[in-house]
């Protein structure tokens, strides 16, 4: 029954998420603003953690499920992805060698801040 429960609160906050997408005069997708509803309701302590801790976790350790249909329904456009493949792996080479560089530029950063912090200077 827990389990039920847990699930009626995770439909509702989606359920409200999508009212609120009709609602607005302009296009914001519906699983961002359940996912704000939800840290808001989470900060404001009007949800606890222990109310959606069992399903939430299920639906984490099988969050890969949940990309399969996206995964197959590539297939229906493999003519137009297959005239742009040297585009789309030339990008996807760019953007990893990006998002790596950001990624270490960020920590760097937020080490040397510490450490400056507490007071030892670190010469990285």
């Amino acid at each position: 029954m827990k389990i039920l429960y847990q699930i009626g609160i995770i439909f509702s906050i989606c359920w409200v998420s999508q009212i609120v997408e009709k609602l607005l005069p302009f296009d914001f997708p519906a699983s961002v603003i359940g996912m704000v509803l939800l840290f808001v309701l989470l900060s404001c302590k009007v949800l606890k953690v222990e109310h959606i801790r069992e399903k939430s976790d299920f639906l984490l350790a099988n969050m890969a499920f949940f990309f399969v249909p996206a995964g197959v329904s590539i297939i229906n456009y493999f003519d137009v992805l297959k005239s742009t493949a040297w585009k789309l792996l030339f990008i996807c080479l760019i953007t990893t060698i990006l998002t790596f560089a950001a990624t270490a530029g960020s920590i760097k950063l937020t080490l040397k801040l510490m450490r400056k912090k507490k007071g030892g200077e670190w010469n990285g």
